[in-house]
């Protein structure tokens, strides 16, 4: 597989036959259409026009991010639909309520270590696992003892 760039606001990169295909939506949408600029990316041949003209670099507007689903086998992510622009960011991760690995079936494939976990980005993450059995453990207590008042009040 080919490295491929990111591109991040100010950023100049070569433009060619061959990446076209990666910066074809940010050319023609996200640095075009959305800010009102009417680009149309073409090839002819080896060449690439944009709006009619020979483009051989270009540079960015917008920073934009590589996005990864959270299923990695059966969700639409960046390999989908390719970079996002920051503007279309609308959230981040913060924790992980499961982690399983569906190859080694159940109940080896849970990873423990990281159910109920946050996201820090580069921090160590945290867990919370042992507060939510505490407190899953509280619940199913208190839920028990209610039925059970309950149930002596009525007879």
């Amino acid at each position: 597989m080919e490295p491929f760039l990111i591109p991040a606001k100010g950023m100049t990169t070569g433009i060619n036959y061959h990446n076209i295909a990666y910066y074809k939506e940010i050319l023609e949408t996200y640095e075009g259409s959305e800010m009102g600029v009417n680009n149309r990316v073409e090839l002819q041949g080896k060449t690439v026009l944009l709006n009619g003209q020979p483009l051989t670099t270009y540079t960015f507007k917008q920073d934009y991010y590589w996005l990864m689903g959270d299923n990695r086998h059966n969700s639409l992510d960046s390999r989908a639909w390719g970079y996002v622009p920051y503007s279309h960011v609308v959230g981040k991760p913060v924790f992980i309520w499961l982690s399983y690995d569906p190859n080694k079936g159940f109940p080896s494939g849970l990873r423990s270590e990281r159910v109920f976990t946050t996201v820090n980005g580069a921090g160590k993450p945290v867990s919370y696992f042992l507060y939510f059995v505490f407190a899953l453990a509280l619940y199913f207590g208190i839920n028990a003892y209610l039925k059970k008042k309950k149930a002596n009040k009525e007879s």
